[in-house]
């Protein structure tokens, strides 16, 4: 296996263009999975997904060059999966199961591009829409975050001196390898990498994923990342995401089908998918609200992933309603994935332990820890919460109220709506970091 050098990659930045994105598999599991689904169901919606920076404080139309930014986006609109890329989508075994996606799905892939975008400054902001077919827009949630993500971590290390780079680098390196010290004591772990969207750089992250393979052995079940997964043999890991409850809930023709509109595309995934598949993101509109209304099927899914909630609460939670329905929590499987590090890996793991199958996604804080590794400390390299999220579905504003107020996205009005339908219970305000 070559590792390559990235301190002398970052530094010889000669080329016109250094692309960002070289591979519509540079994306996450789920997308593909629910890009599946979408296309089977969903044909005809046209969803817009929309580019927000949760950490205002950082002003990226002031950081990242437009020229540069949209060279990348043009870019990535230019590429196409492979042969390659095709055949082993087609013949590889996920999740247990041969021949996941269909042959009409592949073929219909081998034509995809991506669609348009629109991009203007807005305050200091780079505001981006993506436009089209939800078949297309979403695929370019990951891509364009990942964009973003990457022209930031350059434009801070623009101009620095090779060997302040390697300083940087060796401090990074070290910093994670000393969390891979601390996992390995967590017996029987199950851990994956979820730091595509938001990594430093794909050669850092593939650094990383590599690192974490060799140092948790059986421990690293996979990655989220498609691309990382083929070419390291790893398992690639993802069910689905907050834009299946997002688009049926903008769908909904009154109240009452806002209420059920959760379950209802659920319902969907599992005429699709199952077994490991069927877990559940309860969080979109509140998980309260979604563990009170569930149908009782639901209690029967293999497991949840809470993703705003602080995770023992939320997975107290959760065992606490499987107890309630009569399933055994031990039987279940809970992932958590919220900004997770090796501090609450570690806390939520003894917590749990025991009582319930346990799975950690862990993502920025593994693909994108460079706090306090520039050997100056003049340049910024803190991540930053940004996400790429529905926000119209055929016209109509779509709303994510999440358990932590801070993470709802949506017009005010369509949110105060949203809150009278499911309620504002369990929501708790919390500071958003990555």
């Amino acid at each position: 296996m070559t590792v390559t050098d990235i301190a002398s990659r970052t530094y010889n930045h000669s080329w016109r263009l250094d692309p960002i994105i070289r591979s519509l598999l540079d994306t996450d599991f789920y997308k593909l999975l629910m890009l599946q689904m979408i296309r089977e169901s969903y044909p005809d919606q046209q969803v817009t997904f929309s580019v927000i920076n949760r950490s205002r404080h950082v002003r990226l139309a002031e950081i990242i060059d437009e020229a540069e930014l949209r060279a990348q986006l043009d870019h990535a609109r230019t590429i196409r999966f492979s042969k390659k890329e095709l055949i082993w989508l087609a013949g590889n075994t996920f999740y247990g199961k041969t021949h996941m996606f269909s042959a009409d799905f592949i073929r219909w892939l081998a034509e995809f591009r991506l669609p348009e975008y629109e991009l203007r400054k807005v305050e200091g902001q780079y505001e981006i829409h993506f436009h089209g077919p939800w078949t297309h827009s979403s695929m370019w949630e990951i891509p364009a975050l990942a964009i973003l993500n990457e022209l930031r971590s350059r434009a801070a290390m623009k101009g620095r001196g090779r060997f302040e780079l390697d300083v940087l680098y060796a401090r990074a390196k070290a910093k994670l390898w000393t969390k891979v010290e601390r996992l390995r004591k967590l017996e029987n772990l199950r851990l994956s990498d979820f730091g595509t969207r938001r990594r430093h750089g794909f050669l850092w992250q593939r650094w990383c994923v590599e690192a974490v393979k060799e140092g948790l052995g059986s421990s690293f079940i996979g990655t989220s990342n498609v691309l990382l997964a083929m070419d390291n043999d790893l398992e690639a890991i993802g069910t689905n995401a907050h834009e299946l409850p997002m688009v049926a809930a903008a769908l909904a023709r009154d109240d009452e089908e806002l209420r059920w509109a959760p379950y209802r595309i659920l319902d969907q995934w599992r005429q699709t998918y199952g077994g490991n598949l069927l877990i559940a993101l309860p969080d979109a509109f509140g998980t309260k609200a979604f563990l009170r209304d569930a149908p009782e099927w639901v209690a029967d899914w293999t497991g949840f992933r809470p993703d705003s909630a602080p995770p023992i609460q939320a997975g107290d939670e959760i065992i606490a309603w499987w107890q309630k329905k009569g399933r055994n929590p031990k039987d279940k499987l809970l992932v958590f994935s919220d900004a997770m590090d090796v501090g609450s890996i570690e806390e939520t793991y003894h917590h749990f332990v025991g009582r319930v199958r346990l799975s950690f996604g862990w993502g920025t804080n593994l693909t994108n820890d460079f706090v306090g590794c520039a050997p100056d400390g003049t340049f910024n390299l803190d991540p930053i919460s940004l996400v790429c999220k529905v926000s119209s579905v055929d016209g109509h504003p779509a709303v994510k109220l999440s358990d932590n107020p801070e993470k709802a996205t949506g017009m005010p009005s369509e949110i105060e709506r949203y809150l009278r339908v499911f309620g504002d219970a369990g929501r708790v305000r919390q500071p958003v970091l990555v």
